[in-house]
């Protein structure tokens, strides 16, 4: 039966010895003095940053499970880039990934997770240990992939989190607790596909009758907000940005009267003039922080600024799966993520160009969150990142 896990929970009644954090990391057997002296070993512990992350967590371990824990990282080094052999050819999440990322409606965090799953569903391992294991790397690998995703990140903690946190796990044999582990994995994929759809309904009730609302850039989970509007048959305009550099905003007025919403194209430097005339402001995410403010594409911390100004709801759609556990307490507390401007006209080589792609808008500006968990205050969102990854 087995019964050391990946969501392992030390057994208090488990007959072996305890061995200390200090011990198990910096302190190995030692070697005889022959041994050592032919055979230096300056990393005594090939497991380290996997080790030192469990020891953290659980505060103590047992021998049984060191003893798996190694057995497991000899079986998948940390040089192979390889998940598991797949009908012959390795398998690769970056190219599961990427396939799933074709998918022209499903967002990088949703490929991420449906990736992770299927390296559960290939997997040869044997024990969950090194089952969890092969997640882990699949799960760096794809965070290495792009660094400065936020949702990307999140989608993978996330995911990580509840595929083990079950207790089942520890009274199953390996092949039940594998079908369960696919089992969440499976479903967490579905609930994160069905997160837009579910905002897009909790939101309907804040949309009225002749109402005017501002939007920035193209926020596929506000899209989404509108086009139901649109669909329940209410009434109502939409003010898009441009969305400079890159001119999201422009894709996302055409698609709107592509719907025959009535749409109104502004300059980003216009938002304060139109203010007047508009009843809410909507906006994406792309990371929700702990802080209960969000980081979202460059402009958006100013549209909240005047919007506030001028008491002016401020409304966030934004699904669980982006909640971060980040607290940036100003703008450059954020990892740069930076794209290329092109102003059409020549800038001289010693004009520096500011190229940060998005900025942090702090909770005080923000009136209210809606996500598939429901609709949030800003001040609730530590709360709810708790639960989600504990």
């Amino acid at each position: 039966m087995w019964r050391s896990s990946a969501s392992f929970i030390l057994d208090k009644h488990l007959n072996n010895k305890p061995i200390s954090i200090t011990h198990s990391i910096d302190s190995p057997p030692p070697p005889s003095a022959s041994m050592a002296d032919e055979n230096p070993n300056p990393n005594p512990n090939p497991i380290s940053a996997y080790y030192e992350t469990r020891a953290a967590h659980h505060g103590i371990v047992t021998s049984e499970w060191l003893e798996q824990a190694q057995a497991a990282v000899r079986r998948y080094p940390d040089h192979d880039d390889s998940v598991s052999p797949v009908s012959g050819r390795p398998f690769s999440v970056i190219e599961e990934f990427n396939s799933w990322r074709q998918q022209p409606d499903l967002a990088e965090a949703v490929a991420a997770i449906r990736a992770l799953a299927a390296v559960i569903r290939s997997s040869e391992a044997t024990t969950m240990m090194e089952l969890e294991i092969e997640l882990k790397k699949a799960s760096d690998t794809l965070k290495a992939w792009d660094t400065t995703s936020i949702s990307l990140t999140a989608g993978c903690d996330l995911f990580m989190r509840y595929v083990t946190r079950t207790s089942a796990l520890e009274f199953e044999d390996f092949n039940s607790a594998k079908s369960r582990v696919l089992g969440r994995a499976e479903k967490f994929g579905e609930i994160s596909c069905k997160a837009r759809r579910i905002i897009a309904i909790l939101s309907q009730d804040f949309i009225f009758d002749g109402c005017t609302i501002l939007v920035h850039g193209f926020s596929r989970v506000v899209f989404e907000i509108l086009k139901t509007s649109a669909q329940n048959k209410k009434l109502f305009r939409v003010l898009c940005t441009e969305g400079r550099p890159d001119k999201t905003g422009v894709l996302l007025a055409k698609e709107l009267a592509k719907l025959d919403i009535p749409v109104k194209l502004l300059i980003d430097s216009a938002v304060a003039y139109s203010m007047d005339e508009v009843d809410m402001v909507f906006v994406g995410a792309d990371g929700v922080v702990e802080s209960g403010g969000i980081i979202n594409m460059m402009g958006t911390y100013q549209i909240a600024l005047v919007a506030h100004s001028m008491n002016k709801p401020v409304y966030v759609a934004a699904e669980s799966y982006k909640f971060a556990r980040l607290y940036p307490l100003d703008q450059k507390d954020l990892e740069p993520a930076l794209r290329p401007i092109d102003f059409n006209v020549p800038v001289p080589p010693k004009v520096e160009v500011e190229r940060s792609a998005r900025d942090y808008t702090p909770p005080q500006y923000l009136t209210l969150l809606f996500t598939d968990l429901g609709v949030l205050t800003p001040s609730v969102v530590s709360d709810e990142l708790i639960q989600l990854y504990l």
